[in-house]
């Protein structure tokens, strides 16, 4: 969470001083003029502009909630490219006018006091209103790119709070803050988040299929890196770098970087050589108020015009100094009559408007209404664009009334309300009636009771379907919808749609069985003729060939235990009688047991392997196993293999990882035309996992000699483990997409 919250703090920050100097400014002004009853119209300007960044904040916020998956993704990475765009000016704005920006703000209330009280609301509003709506966009993009929103909130409140404190203590003399350097070195670091948010918000189009090139990686460093590590968390947390990379995010990064970085700084230098030769001429000088501000170092009380007539603005600081060292005893102009011209009345006379027949204007009125006009105008933008769930009208399920109470629903996120009236418990799916895909479902509905059902809507066709047990399937009356963008849907899965990857794999593993007998055999002759070195040898063989199997162990039943059980649990550890197969043997040929004493185990095991595969072909195998076996051979590797916990002395469960490995890719190949079918761009992604975890085992072996787990280095044995976890994260997804759903 704190990684997050650094890029907003520093947005909070620098917007929130940068807003602040021109309110603290207009209160030093007012103040030590003697109008401290205009105050009021400065904060109702301030007021004004908070209300209309959160509210600029919550209609982004709601608005992209309504969005679907996809189209939410091209929305956050449109806006991230306006956000950077926003950022960029700002700070070559600031960059070119640090130096002089107390001069500059002190002609803007000047300027404001002449005119009249409209025009101080508007130049606070238009102050705190312009960094506040900058504010809301760069920590809205920032808490997209975080995923979630408490720390960027959080970054940009301590950022916030401090400007303020920063600018009370300006105003008080308490402090000076050289604005150039400051604003010179918190640009410098905007700009390098603001290219780690443009490499996001590319990404963003791709992943929302506005841009190509989702899929080719300049940077893929998931193999050495483990992208769940505190130090990878925090580079992707305050920089948006992360260890998987597309060519046209790299390429965006380096460019904007590279350019933006270099007129920065080219702009920086310029300013300070010429300010050399005037700081030179000023030695012995003591500087005024403005000559104090065009060095870059100001306070607030200092850049307020202290002897500036509220009448008319000050074109030029020159005038300004002499008149700010001029004797004290003399009131100046601040005594004189010309803050109660006509151009400027009295404050008591400004409700007035008007005739003097009309009575005065509250003085509430015109907060009141700057706050809750941008609030009700948010309020019905978002209520326009169905910004949050819509809760839908309850709908009936039933063998008889399936989707009773169904009516068109709007475009966007939805929650339906699926009440079962029947007295049977029922499958529930809303579907598009003409491919039979699925948009959301609840599963085991009980009689008497209701549940929500959110799902996305966009434009298309949408019916109902109740499946109640042991029942015949009911389709509703459809409906259709337009306005919506596309929404991608889950295509059924029938029980028949398995049959043929289940047919593939059976006749993998029973050619791998064959395989398997022959190798128990032959460790079982190396034993009986006394032969060690060969006996481990062809023992790595012969269990490197059971555990490529994986995706099977459910099947076997009683022989997986016989075959690969481990000593965990058993009374006598490894030297329990039960302990048996495979780690019994390895246990037993790396701790210096005879050939002889092991003979017995060989040849159970080669009993066992014999009577698996005949049995094999007449087990059932549940044809839903094949989608939970894609990673459910991997989780039990990270789990034991990757842990070192079914070593026995052989070193080698790297090796084993590998073939576990091997079994996962097998089992994609069965499934691929299915799962390319419902999601064409996952496998491409988990291809590239497979292939980084591969290498990165093989690395670890040179012919049979495989590093153990305990002696990985630490660096090695974190990217292994993190390459396993992120391909298990992107195989997760199969099990849902190769769901059967009765909805077929």
């Amino acid at each position: 969470m704190w990684d997050d919250a650094f890029p907003s703090f520093l947005i909070g920050l620098r917007e929130g001083l940068e807003a602040g100097l021109v309110v603290s400014i207009l209160v030093a002004t007012l103040v030590r003029s003697d109008q401290k009853s205009r105050l009021p119209q400065v904060w109702t300007g301030v007021l004004a502009a908070i209300a209309l960044s959160l509210s600029f904040g919550a209609v982004l916020t709601f608005t992209a909630h309504s969005l679907s998956a996809t189209a939410q993704e091209a929305f956050g990475g449109t806006l991230s490219i306006i956000a950077v765009a926003f950022v960029t000016g700002m700070v070559f704005w600031m960059r070119r006018n640090a130096r002089n920006l107390s001069s500059e703000l002190k002609q803007k209330v000047g300027a404001a006091l002449a005119v009249g009280s409209g025009v101080l609301v508007a130049t606070s509003f238009l102050a705190v209103g312009r960094e506040g709506l900058e504010t809301a966009l760069f920590i809205w993009t920032t808490a997209q790119t975080a995923g979630e929103s408490t720390g960027p909130l959080i970054g940009a409140a301590v950022g916030l709070v401090l400007s303020t404190v920063l600018c009370w203590a300006l105003y008080r003399r308490v402090l000076k803050i050289n604005l150039t350097r400051f604003f010179t070195w918190t640009g410098a670091g905007l700009i390098v988040i603001a290219a780690g948010v443009l490499g996001y918000g590319l990404r963003d189009l791709q992943e929302g299929g506005v841009l190509p090139g989702i899929h080719s990686f300049a940077v893929d460093l998931g193999g050495s890196i483990d992208a769940n590590s505190w130090y990878a968390t925090l580079v992707q947390g305050v920089f948006n770098l992360t260890t998987q990379m597309t060519w046209l995010q790299v390429v965006a990064y380096v460019a904007y970087l590279a350019v933006v970085m270099g007129l920065f700084l080219r702009g920086v230098r310029a300013p300070q050589a010429a300010a050399a030769a005037p700081a030179a001429a000023a030695v012995g000088a003591e500087p005024a108020p403005a000559e104090v501000a065009s060095a870059g170092t100001t306070s607030v009380a200092e850049s307020a015009p202290a002897t500036a007539p509220p009448t008319a603005s000050e074109p030029e600081p020159a005038p300004e100094s002499a008149s700010a060292s001029e004797p004290a005893p003399d009131p100046g102009p601040e005594a004189a009559p010309a803050p109660k011209t006509a151009a400027e009345p009295e404050p008591a006379q400004e409700p007035a408007v008007g005739g003097g027949g009309k009575r005065p204007r509250p003085r509430w009125l015109v907060p009141v209404a700057v706050v809750a006009v941008p609030a009700v105008v948010a309020g019905a933008v978002i209520a326009a664009g169905n910004g949050k769930p819509a809760v839908a009208a309850t709908v009936t399920v039933s063998p008889t009334a399936c989707g009773k109470g169904f009516t068109a629903p709007q475009p966007g996120q939805q929650t339906f309300q699926m009440r079962n009236t029947g007295k049977d418990t029922s499958e529930v799916y809303l579907i598009d009636p003409s491919s039979n895909a699925v948009f959301g479902e609840i599963e085991g509905l009980a009689p008497g009771t209701t549940r929500a059902l959110t799902a996305t809507i966009g434009s298309g066709t949408y019916a109902w379907r109740c499946v109640p047990t042991g029942g015949t399937a009911v389709t509703s009356a459809s409906v259709t919808v337009t306005g919506g963008t596309s929404v991608q849907a889950v295509l059924p899965l029938a029980e028949a749609d398995l049959e043929a990857p289940l047919a593939a794999y059976k006749a993998y593993v029973n050619a791998g069985l064959a395989t398997l007998v022959t190798e128990a055999d032959k460790l079982q002759a190396d034993l009986k003729g006394g032969n060690l070195a060969a006996a481990k040898a062809d023992w790595l063989t012969a269990h490197l060939q059971y555990s490529s199997l994986g995706a099977a162990y459910g099947t076997f039943s009683d022989f997986d235990k016989k075959i690969n059980g481990r000593a965990d649990g058993l009374t006598d550890g490894v030297h329990d009688k039960d302990f048996t197969g495979f780690h019994r043997l390895e246990y037993g040929l790396w701790h210096g047991e005879s050939a002889q004493s092991l003979s017995t185990a060989a040849d159970q095991l080669s009993t066992d392997v014999a009577g698996l595969r005949k049995a094999f072909p007449t087990q059932d195998f549940d044809p839903t196993d094949l989608p939970l076996r894609t990673h459910e051979i991997l989780e039990n590797t990270l789990q034991f293999e990757l842990t070192g916990d079914t070593d026995e002395g052989s070193g080698t469960n790297l090796a084993t990882a590998q073939a576990n490995l091997a079994g996962t890719r097998e089992l994609l190949s069965v499934l691929r035309p299915l799962i390319t079918k419902r999601s064409p761009t996952l496998l491409a992604t988990v291809d590239s996992d497979v292939a980084r975890l591969s290498a990165l085992l093989d690395a670890q072996h040179q012919g049979t000699v495989w590093t153990p787990v305990d002696q990985l280095e630490p660096t090695t044995r974190a990217s292994i483990n993190g390459a396993t976890g992120q391909l298990l994260e992107d195989l997760s997804p199969i099990p849902d997409l190769l769901e059967i759903r009765k909805s077929a």
